[in-house]
């Protein structure tokens, strides 16, 4: 059975909303997941998991989550060869061309930490309350393990 970490920043709730529906998809496709709060974890943890996920906000103008800059420094620098990674995450498209940052800073890391992209990014507009918020982030869980699965054969 493969297993993931789930990691989420959230200031609104949404993040950890959007964490919480990954983790249940994910869950649902038979993968043991453990899901926590960014500053509650530590970068290194996913060296013992197949599948990485991280799920940030976007602060104002493009600020990552002060909570998590320690984490987002140390990912890097870890050895994620091997690993399957996404990052998802929520914001508001107010903020144009800040909108979602993030999640491109994130999925930066895990490239330069070696990881194998296995989805696509999810960036979703304030809440994930609609259908196409919910089928996304299913589809980007389905997209992780399809890719995990590739790797094994």
């Amino acid at each position: 059975m493969p297993t993931a970490k789930v990691v989420f920043a959230t200031i609104t709730g949404n993040n950890e909303d959007c964490a919480d529906i990954i983790t249940e998809a994910l869950e649902d496709l038979g993968v043991e997941v453990d899901e926590s709060e960014i500053s509650q974890t530590d970068a290194d943890e996913f060296k013992n998991f197949d599948i990485c996920v991280v799920v940030p906000y976007t602060y104002d103008e493009g600020a990552l989550p002060e909570e998590g800059l320690d984490f987002y420094e140390e990912l890097p620098d870890l050895d994620l060869d091997g690993k399957i990674f996404g990052v998802a995450g929520s914001g508001d498209v107010f903020y144009e061309e800040f909108y979602c940052v993030a999640v491109d800073a994130f999925a930066k890391a895990f490239k330069a930490a070696k990881a194998k992209q296995g989805a696509e990014p999810v960036k979703i507009n304030l809440a994930p309350e609609s259908e196409e918020d919910l089928d996304q982030l299913d589809a980007f869980a389905k997209s992780l393990v399809d890719s995990y699965n590739a790797s094994q054969n």
